[in-house]
């Protein structure tokens, strides 16, 4: 029989905070849980609200850059040499 190193427990440990952690989620957002908690425009109607838009869009448009990016480095990449002249 091998014995269990340090390593051994910390990964236990860990998996056991993981399992833990993800299983109380639902129980964290729907115990004393309002409808109005859950309603959108309560937050839009405040100046954080309008950054969080601002900050939607912009994220949006980064990653439809980045696609586009990646989408153009690919298409380099697996032509040929002729290709690419």
């Amino acid at each position: 029989m091998t014995a269990v190193s340090l390593t051994d427990w910390a990964a236990v440990l860990s998996l056991g905070t993981g399992i833990t952690a993800a299983a109380s989620i639902p129980y964290h957002l729907f115990v004393d849980a309002e409808p109005d908690d859950f309603d959108p425009r309560r937050l839009l109607d405040t100046t954080a609200g309008g950054r969080l838009i601002v900050e939607i869009v912009r994220a949006k448009h980064t990653v439809r850059d980045a696609l586009l990016t990646a989408a153009a480095l690919v298409m380099l990449l697996t032509a040929t040499p002729e290709a690419t002249r």
